[in-house]
């Protein structure tokens, strides 16, 4: 490698990639690249395109878009290659000189948020899209782009020109997307920094509320990290799409995705809004400071950490408080996301099988589903629930949640990482106290939670509606109602052997239908059992489900009738604001 690496190092030009990207078919989700590496040693060059994409932790076959693949020196004569692995491609060559790989690609993948062309747009991310080469990706790299005419393009990346573009090197490219086409364009300022709104998609958006509470969350931002930037600029790209939802964060932008017609109602406004603030707390969180296993990137392997619940799950827990805290959330609704929280929590049996880190560990393989719910826990979900018991722990040895994330900011920004030695290190400076016996109990094995005794430190009860409904403990796929798409362990479903696939016929002799069957059977006794006849396998099965019923309804979170000033100032320092609720003061 060295002597790879002096070949290159001694040509002229040998510091910039240059790209080209000429949007050739739109409506048929087409590109055409043209790579120019100015230099290149004779003998092999590979080729590369990413197996997986930053933000999201699974290998994706990027590589199946890419046709027509070509090479040609710096004298426009072709050059023998070959496919040399599932996303990479070996150049031969007998002198050194210039080097030109030009290919297809095609880009229909708007929900992975790898790519995407229409005849209206490109969302365009490196890692689907530019193929690089292992020694130059310490280079700097230039993006132009041939679009329509009237499209206008944009970018986290620094600008030369109206399409063209400049990264520091392949990392900085694959963490700044490129959105280009037909949009709602809004730019406001915030604390000396700049930041863009791009909207692509008819939807039932209000753009300038959107934008006037992006500003509030802007400002609550930068001050939980004291003003601390990792960005001068900052660009929100917002699709408005056809079914599609979900989001990433890059270095200084994020794409965020959601139904066209899911932006108008409150809950769904407040829905946009939690994303925006958990991409933008990743500004920091991921992509100024990270795990170990993280950095640097290897683009063609798994790239394995035990700190994942850290990562995305701390997120998670932050994105609200910033909401609260920005005005853009009141605290019922704050104390009403939380109350969903805690239900999925107490509800998920996994919780007693599957420790944060290991989930973390095992994210690249996990499956999600029945089996994800019943044997598994979440790095998003747990991880806000390990967070949150992490910020306790924290304020309970006279420090926060927010210290720990500037120490982390400050000591192990980038091209620095963490691991969990370091996680601990800074918890101990900052309280005094170890962690190792909160670190083996909360991250280590299985979540084990008083979240009844949180609560009550921080004045909140939960409360449970009074009312109760039939809990068979089955989730049931759209096709008819009737296809058992999961089974939760431990439920009445559980216990009498049913399991997804199986397909609902009739309970107590009376056809299935979706319903309320405590109506339709009356009230039976809990010790009782009710008939269930399925086909399985083809074939007609009777079981006895165990009659089991639970609270109709989400719980909610409310102040306690009594609360003590402690209990007001605890519930102050979580959420950065002051006590709300006329509860009447303790003894």
């Amino acid at each position: 490698m060295l002597a790879w690496m002096l070949a290159i190092c001694s040509l002229p030009g040998w510091a910039q990639v240059n790209y080209h990207i000429e949007i050739t078919e739109p409506e048929h989700h087409l590109a055409r690249i043209t790579l120019t590496l100015p230099t290149s040693p004779a003998g092999e060059v590979v080729l590369q395109l990413p197996n997986w994409r930053t933000g999201r932790y699974q290998l994706l076959p990027m590589a199946d878009g890419i046709r027509r693949f070509q090479a040609e020196d710096g004298e426009g004569r072709t050059l023998a290659w070959r496919k040399s692995d599932r996303a990479s491609w070996t150049v031969s060559r007998s002198e050194p000189g210039a080097l030109k790989i030009q290919y297809q690609v095609h880009a229909n993948e708007l929900g992975d948020r790898s790519r995407h062309i229409d005849d209206s747009h490109a969302y365009l991310n490196a890692s689907g899209v530019l193929m690089y080469a292992e020694p130059w990706r310490d280079s700097e790299a230039v993006v132009s782009l041939s679009v329509p005419e009237s499209w206008r393009s944009d970018s986290g990346l620094k600008r030369l020109g109206a399409h063209r573009f400049q990264a520091a090197d392949y990392d900085v490219l694959v963490d700044s997307p490129i959105e280009t086409g037909l949009h709602q364009h809004f730019e406001f300022h915030v604390d000396g920094r700049d930041y863009r709104v791009l909207f692509w998609g008819e939807g039932n958006y209000d753009a300038g509320k959107i934008v006037e509470d992006l500003k509030a969350l802007a400002a609550t931002g930068g001050r939980y990290f004291g003003r601390e930037y990792p960005f001068e600029s900052y660009l929100f790209i917002i699709h408005a799409t056809d079914g599609v939802r979900g989001a990433t964060e890059y270095r200084n932008s994020t794409v965020i995705q959601r139904p066209r017609w899911r932006f108008a109602s409150r809950e769904d406004h407040l829905s946009l809004m939690s994303t925006a603030a958990h991409e933008l707390v990743h500004t920091w969180n991921v992509k100024a400071y990270r795990p170990r296993g993280l950095v640097p990137y290897d683009y063609q392997n798994d790239n394995y950490s035990r700190l994942l619940w850290f990562a995305e799950g701390g997120t998670s827990y932050l994105e609200n408080f910033w909401l609260l805290q920005a005005g853009v959330m009141t605290h019922e609704e704050f104390l009403s996301r939380l109350a969903e929280r805690i239900q999925r929590f107490m509800a998920r049996p996994g919780v007693s099988e599957q420790s944060v880190a290991e989930a973390s560990f095992d994210n690249w393989i996990a499956r999600g589903g029945d089996y994800g719910n019943n044997h598994s826990v979440s790095i998003y979900s747990e991880g806000f629930m390990a967070s949150w018991a992490l910020d306790l722990w924290l304020t309970k040895g006279g420090s926060s949640l927010q210290a720990l994330h500037q120490a982390l900011y400050r000591q192990h920004a980038l091209p620095e990482s963490y691991g969990e030695a370091d996680l601990r290190r800074l918890m101990q400076l900052l309280t005094g106290r170890s962690a190792e016996s909160w670190w083996r109990q909360n991250v280590e094995a299985p979540l084990l939670l008083p979240i009844d005794a949180w609560l009550e430190q921080l004045g909140l009860s939960l409360v449970w509606p009074e009312a109760r409904e039939w809990d068979p403990g089955w989730q049931l796929g759209e096709e008819g109602a009737d296809l058992l798409t999961g089974v939760r362990r431990g439920s009445a479903a559980w216990e009498a052997g049913l399991t997804p696939g199986d397909r609902l016929v009739a309970i107590e002799g009376l056809r299935w239908q979706p319903g309320d069957w405590a109506a339709r059977l009356g009230d039976p006794e809990p010790d009782q059992s009710v008939t269930v006849t399925l086909f399985r396998r083809e074939r007609l099965i009777t079981r006895e489900l165990p009659w089991r019923v639970q609270p109709k309804g989400a719980p909610s979170l409310a102040p306690l009738a009594s609360t003590t000033a402690t209990q007001r100032a605890a519930f102050a320092r979580w959420t950065g604001t002051p006590w709300p609720f006329d509860s009447e003061p303790g003894k």
